[in-house]
């Protein structure tokens, strides 16, 4: 590793505290509930997976006493980054070492083609040492693979069969918990013992239930981005003549910006979810934008700051029924992929496009900006779907809003906007304490979940919001979390992602707060993240919905 900074070190130094359910890891007992069922599609859920869906919850307790022989464990990292992944491994590894100090940690590189590939190393204590408390996945680095064909099917089975895993853990979101769900069908189908436990990660906050209260990765990256807002909103209010559109990582949910939002109190922040109940056009919100520009201009304000979900595109109704279309034109296999894919010039492809498209659905392409029609048409994601994060949409409605204010003879300010889009900033930062916590515990319970044998399960903390003192800890079957969806044309097993509760506590205080911040300076400045606070619980701004 590079040399260290002080941060860096204390931040390797620090100890993470342990709920007292894993101060003593061999006087336990797993409880089981009931039989469980799925989010939705139960009887195809059932066919698709016929010897593990109905698996019972299962809650770690106190009391009891396991044998526990040496185990030998892979670990894997799976899709984006988010800050508090090798705390996952470093409690997985100490907790296998506390249950047997002859078991071994097996890293697989590169994400899930290293568990295809069997690209692995061994993860010692030396090894693992200089990776404690911090961020990024650089430790094993991570990958976006889909383990879905016979063939990498096959090949990870004969991976886990020659390393003798008693376990293999997907640290990963909704896609790679649900991979982690097929694997386990797969092995158990065919008869080899390997347990596949899935851990909770995902910035986006959208990996969450009535059990998974937030994905951890959640609370440091809101709490990057809301240090940068605030110091643009100090900005904005100090040279007063600039308007930031602020665009923010969530591609299916607008959690990162509802949880900003209530950290930095910014002019206007939009909810997709809102904007789909709502049925708002990108004329309605282009006007809501506009209005209050033109509101501040006649109180002297030129400037303010807006939020953006980076999603919200896929929520405005004709846009959704846009995107719709070309996912389905644009799926390999689809009859007119060929047609389309053959194309040299983005005019013609975008010429090509145009004539499978339905007069409304025409409408709403060429009303969009040249640069955001490219976009749409950029190859799609590994899923199928078009890749939202690299569609402008803080450059769209900047131009539509640029617009609209040339239309309105009354405005007599001055706009000149700057864009942002904050990304990659959020994902590899070092853990906050909740995060590290949080995440070195969930090591814990996949441990256990191995050594009891369990397999297609997800790791589960609860009682996040209070003291580390009354955590809870639990296994989730991953097949009642999920539900059917269309990918690359086709309907697929995968975990429902949890959007915005318009209902819930969260966005009805932001509903309530926020409308002062349009005409009012009422910035926040979170400032950086701090270590030095002992409290563990996670932060007041996330409410229960």
């Amino acid at each position: 590793m590079s040399e260290r900074t002080p941060l860096q070190q204390q931040r390797i130094d620090y100890k993470p505290p342990l709920p007292p359910i894993f101060h003593n890891l061999k006087n336990l007992s797993f409880q089981k509930g009931g039989e469980t069922k799925a989010v939705s599609d139960i009887e195809e859920l059932k066919e698709l997976f016929p010897n593990s869906f109905g698996r019972p919850l299962v809650k770690i307790k106190q009391g009891g006493s396991l044998e526990i022989k040496p185990l030998n464990v892979g670990v894997v990292f799976s899709g984006g980054q988010a800050s508090g992944g090798h705390n996952v491994i470093t409690g997985l590894f100490d907790a296998l070492q506390t249950l047997n100090s002859n078991s071994k940690l097996i890293g697989f590189l590169g994400g899930p083609s290293g568990i295809v590939d069997n690209k692995n190393i061994l993860l010692d204590a030396k090894k693992l040492e200089g990776y404690r408390n911090q961020g990024g996945f650089d430790l094993i680095a991570s990958g976006r693979t889909k383990i879905e064909t016979e063939q990498q099917l096959e090949k990870s089975a004969q991976t886990v069969q020659s390393l003798k895993l008693d376990g293999l853990v997907i640290i990963g979101g909704d896609d790679s918990n649900t991979n982690a769900a097929i694997l386990a069908e797969y092995f158990t189908q065919n008869k080899i013992t390997t347990s596949v436990i899935g851990v909770p990660k995902t910035i986006d906050g959208d990996l969450r239930n009535e059990f998974v209260e937030i994905s951890f990765g959640f609370d440091t990256a809101c709490r990057t981005y809301s240090e940068m807002i605030g110091n643009i909103e100090r900005d904005a209010l100090s040279a007063k003549k600039y308007y930031h559109f602020i665009k923010l990582m969530g591609r299916s949910a607008s959690h990162i910006a509802l949880e900003c939002a209530l950290q930095t109190h910014p002019n206007l922040t939009l909810i997709g979810e809102e904007v789909a109940e709502k049925k708002k056009t990108i004329s309605q919100i282009t006007n809501e934008i506009t209005d209050l520009i033109c509101e501040r201009s006649l109180k002297g304000k030129g400037y303010g700051v807006i939020l953006i979900p980076e999603g919200l595109i896929e929520f405005i109704p004709e846009m959704k029924a846009l995107i719709s279309k070309l996912n389905s034109l644009l799926a390999e296999g689809a009859s007119e992929f060929e047609a389309i894919n053959a194309t040299e010039t983005t005019e013609e492809k975008i010429s090509h496009v145009l004539s499978f498209l339905a007069d409304e659905q025409k409408k709403t392409f060429t009303s969009l900006p040249e640069k955001i029609q490219e976009q749409l048409l950029l190859d799609r994601d590994p899923h199928g779907n078009v890749q939202v994060s690299k569609i402008e949409t803080e450059k769209l409605f900047l131009d539509t809003v640029k617009k609209e204010l040339k239309k309105r003879s009354d405005y007599k300010g001055k706009f000149s906007a700057v864009q942002h889009f904050f990304g990659y900033e959020g994902r590899s930062a070092f853990p906050s304490n909740f995060d590290a916590h949080y995440c070195y515990s969930l090591g814990h319970v996949a441990a256990l979940l191995i050594a009891g044998d369990f397999t297609g399960y997800m790791c589960c903390i609860r009682n996040l919001t209070q003291p580390v003192e009354k955590w809870e800890a639990m296994g989730l079957p991953v097949t009642m979390l999920m539900n059917l969806e269309t990918r690359h044309g086709k309907k697929k097993p995968v975990i429902k992602k949890a959007l915005v509760d318009l209902d819930g506590k969260s966005f009805l205080e932001f509903q309530k707060i926020s409308k002062r911040w349009g005409l009012n300076d009422d910035y926040r400045y979170p400032g950086p993240i701090q270590f030095s606070s002992e409290k563990t619980a996670f932060h007041p701004f996330i409410l229960n919905n």
